[in-house]
């Protein structure tokens, strides 16, 4: 072979896990020279068929100048990527530059007979996509035979606006490689749907193999081993064990190949340094997911953090996803499957919530009080240390499961904010997710967003998110058994009037409405027939949406047994279609009735139900066209540091920001003003007192040169001798417009109005990125100062649409460009006919991580 080229010293994309439509994992990355035997050897297993399609002969070998170009790549001009299962190639793809700075490129890839029709092609239509836009490639090209329907099928259904040619035999395809929403939605879709798949996998498996149970009986292995068995699994239970040929009463084999029966589960509790060979064991039987109970890893260390790393790559060359490690397992009440791989011996009976939850140790405890509530549960997944699968995983697969129609969550971390906002927005549509963060979430930056926030912020992608546990049980039991509430109104009945007042007044205090005419209040000595008809006429009152039900223990002696079945009183009013909570303290109510201890505990858990309705009843907004945003000159503005960068950074998305000229003496500002024109302000240079009039660090339509100069000398003895001079514009309500990044979140939209009051309150409205025209609105009307900007006692209303495309912009911005990490707008004057930009400070940093974006990958 010849002598390779120099390659040009370049940095190319590391390795990437990806799904296929299957639900099994292979590797992608850029080719290597080292690559050739293996681009040989996926030669050699083609098809006669597959040749012909992809090289239009029948190119029976790859002559040695053809594998030479073929493995030698720039990974600029020139990319290929390799699809690998396990340490096999079994796919390529590349593009090539036609000609020197060429807009254009020519694409095309070829998969092994074995591994068409599971998507690979789409994957890296993806990669390459996204590795020729970074070199200034805009559009594709690809020659491809008719009878190639396959990857006709590719390129069309990619969501690409394709042009095709045919001539000489040949169909000519040529199509922009940019961005467009349909490309996003068609990338997405198939997202979801391998996600899901793979979590199916994973959770109706026809058959599980046990690694690590003991013939003892003794330890985690053999109780996990016990609940299969118990729980009565409908397919076979297969003990792994090294000497014995039984196993807690099955028969128990060496390795789990030998059983001969399928095996598409493997849950492992050995040892960590036993773990490889596990893994390798349950790939060679065909095992499609790992569950690994066995501690030992990420928790216990960096040697346990690299051997976890280690776990994770064996298991996905081996094409297997990874629950776990140090997690309590996975459960499935579907009758068909009556899958228990968990350490719970108990399980809540079958039913439609499905619950993820990433703490194992909690699992059990969460596992039984879910029993205790009654709270069935179609699956439920515990993924510990979180190394592969995450709720983010649990969540595409319960929105398309017919056997879910409640998620509920308890996570301690989020690795992918963005994608979880971006999934429950559009799961929070069909099925209602209720979350439990724990109180552990890391600080935000200084200024960003505070509890109160964060709880808006859940709210905003549809998450109805508690406080404790008893919380999320409280709100998941009202959701599996009760409808949504169609408002706020709320009628209160019972027979104690101290309960009914205290309902009532929880009612105020969570921002529900009691209806007009309630509370109502029976009388201690009201029979279950009175309670029964109030309840009954509630139910039917036009001005209620919900009913709370309380009631208190009659004396003893007061009612007969027959006058006192206060529980079959309630039973009228399910057929209403509202929803009802009750706090019965005696006696029991119907199963489909929500239970409470506490009349709080009831009004609290509607009112999260009753936000979360509220939410579906408004219709989902959209990110809109923005005019005049160019990116290429904001990227220019990051990449020059120094005065004026934020300005120009904001004028690249349409944002314009008035000038402002540092002075030194009072001779400058003089200088500057008369430039400018007068009347000018004048501002203390230093970033906390450009905003503070009520200190004197702000002067007014200083209107001649003689103010000019005494206002500069009265500022700089009191706060130095930096200054600004700004021309004087129209006056307004002062606002500010705020962009971190938050650890939970990602980056942040804050907005609230300008003042010492408003900030010492933390009065703002946050909101995820990306934004929406609804979520710049809301942004808009939520902080508590917001009746300012609509009109108050007699002033003027300003113009919040105005602020609301604002606000758009900055969000835009922060959703481009990852290297911006915090902005701020201080102040904005609002005003009737617009808005004026006073000031703007920007922190450029490294890239933000931005997970969910790109191309698909694990």
């Amino acid at each position: 072979m010849n002598q390779p080229p120099e390659v040009p010293d370049v940095t190319t994309d590391p390795p990437v896990d990806v799904l296929l439509s299957d639900g099994t994992t292979v590797q992608l990355r850029p080719i290597h020279p080292d690559d050739a035997p293996g681009i040989v050897a996926m030669h050699s297993r083609f098809s006669e068929r597959t040749r012909y399609l992809r090289y239009f002969s029948p190119y029976p070998r790859i002559p040695d100048r053809d594998l030479h170009r073929f493995v030698y790549v720039d990974h600029h001009d020139r990319e290929a990527f390799v699809v690998l299962a396990g340490d096999r190639i079994v796919a390529v793809g590349r593009y090539e530059r036609l000609g020197p700075r060429s807009p254009d490129a020519e694409v095309a890839f070829v998969v092994e007979d074995a591994y068409q029709g599971r998507g690979i092609g789409s994957v890296l239509l993806e990669h390459l996509a996204e590795a020729a836009r970074r070199t200034g490639i805009t559009s594709f090209v690809a020659e491809v035979l008719p009878a190639n329907g396959a990857m006709l099928r590719v390129f069309s259904d990619f969501g690409y606006q394709v042009q095709r040619q045919f001539a000489d035999g040949v169909v000519h395809l040529s199509f922009p490689i940019a961005p467009t929403e349909q490309t996003l939605q068609v990338q997405r879709g198939r997202e979801q749907r391998t996600e899901a798949r793979s979590i199916a996998r994973l959770l109706a498996p026809r058959g599980v193999a046990v690694y690590g149970a003991s013939a003892s009986g003794q330890g985690v292995g053999a109780a996990v081993l016990g609940h299969l068995r118990d729980f009565g699994f409908a397919g076979a239970v297969v003990p792994v064990h090294p000497h014995a040929a039984t196993v807690a009463g099955l028969p128990a084999y060496p390795s789990a190949a030998d059983a001969g029966q399928p095996v598409d589960l493997a849950v492992v509790a050995v040892a960590p340094e036993a773990v490889p060979a596990v893994v390798a064991d349950a790939a060679a039987a065909g095992a499609h997911g790992l569950v690994v109970i066995s501690a030992g890893f990420a928790e216990a260390g960096a040697a346990g953090a690299a051997a976890q790393r280690a776990l994770v790559r064996q298991a996905h060359a081996a094409g297997m996803r990874v629950v776990g490690p140090n997690c309590l397992g996975i459960a499935n009440t579907d009758p068909a499957v009556r899958l228990n791989a968990t350490l719970a011996p108990v399980l809540p009976p079958a039913g439609r919530v499905g619950f993820f939850s990433q703490s194992g140790a909690f699992g059990v405890a969460l596992l039984a009080e879910a029993d205790r509530r009654g709270l069935g549960l179609s699956s439920f997944v515990s993924a510990g240390n979180r190394a592969d699968v995450s709720g983010n995983d649990l969540l595409q697969y319960w929105q398309d499961d017919p056997a879910t129609d409640v998620i509920m969550l308890y996570l301690e971390t989020f690795g992918n904010p963005r994608k979880f906002a971006r999934l429950t927005r559009r799961i929070g549509r069909a099925k209602p997710v209720v979350a439990l963060a724990s109180p552990a979430r890391p600080a935000a930056l200084p200024g960003g967003p505070d509890e109160v926030a964060v709880s808006a912020l859940f709210a905003q992608s549809g998450v109805i998110r508690v406080d404790t546990v008893a919380e999320l049980f409280d709100v998941g039991v009202l959701l599996a058994k009760q409808p949504l509430p169609t408002g706020r109104r709320v009628g209160v009945v019972g027979n104690s009037s101290a309960l009914t007042v205290l309902a009532a007044t929880a009612c105020a205090a969570h921002g529900l409405d009691v209806a007009v005419g309630y509370p109502r209040d029976v009388g201690p000595r009201a029979g279950a027939t009175e309670l029964a008809l109030a309840l009954t006429g509630t139910a039917a009152d036009e001005r209620v949406d919900s009913l709370v039900a309380v009631f208190a223990p009659p004396l003893p002696g007061q009612l007969v047994d027959t006058a006192a079945d206060f529980a079959a009183a309630l039973a009228g009013v399910l057929d209403a279609g509202k929803p009802v909570v009750a706090t019965f303290l005696a006696g029991g109510v119907p199963a489909d009735v929500p239970a409470y201890s506490g009349v709080e505990e009831a009004v609290r858990a509607l009112a999260r139900v009753t936000t979360y309705a509220d939410w579906l009843r408004r219709p989902p907004g959209t990110p809109p066209e923005l005019p005049d945003v160019d990116t290429a000159a904001a990227e220019a503005a990051i990449r020059v540091d120094g005065p004026g960068q934020a300005n120009r950074l904001l004028a690249a998305y349409g944002v314009e920001v008035a000038d402002s000229v540092p002075v030194r003496s009072a001779e400058e500002a003089v200088a500057v003003a008369g430039r400018l024109g007068f009347p000018v302000a004048l501002k203390a240079a230093a970033a906390g007192l450009r905003h503070r009039l009520d200190l004197g660090a702000v002067r007014l339509d200083l209107a001649d040169p003689a103010a000019v100069r005494r206002a500069y000398d009265e500022m700089a003895a009191v706060f130095g001798a930096d200054a600004l001079v700004q021309a004087m514009v129209p006056p307004g309500v002062a606002c500010v417009v705020e962009l971190v990044e938050d650890p939970t979140f990602g980056p942040v939209v804050g907005f609230g109005l300008g003042g010492v009051a408003t900030e010492l309150l933390g009065d703002r409205a946050w909101r995820a990125v990306p934004l929406t025209d609804r979520d710049a609105r809301e942004l808009v009307d939520e902080p508590r100062a917001a009746p300012l900007l609509r009109g108050y006692r007699g002033a003027e209303p300003v113009d919040r649409e105005a602020l609301a495309d604002l606000l758009l912009r900055v969000g835009r911005l922060a959703d481009d460009q990852p290297r911006v990490r915090a902005l701020t707008l201080n102040p904005v004057l609002v005003r009737a006919d617009g808005i004026s930009v006073l000031h703007a400070g920007v922190r450029i940093g490294a890239a933000a991580a931005r997970p969910d974006t790109g191309p698909r990958r694990l």
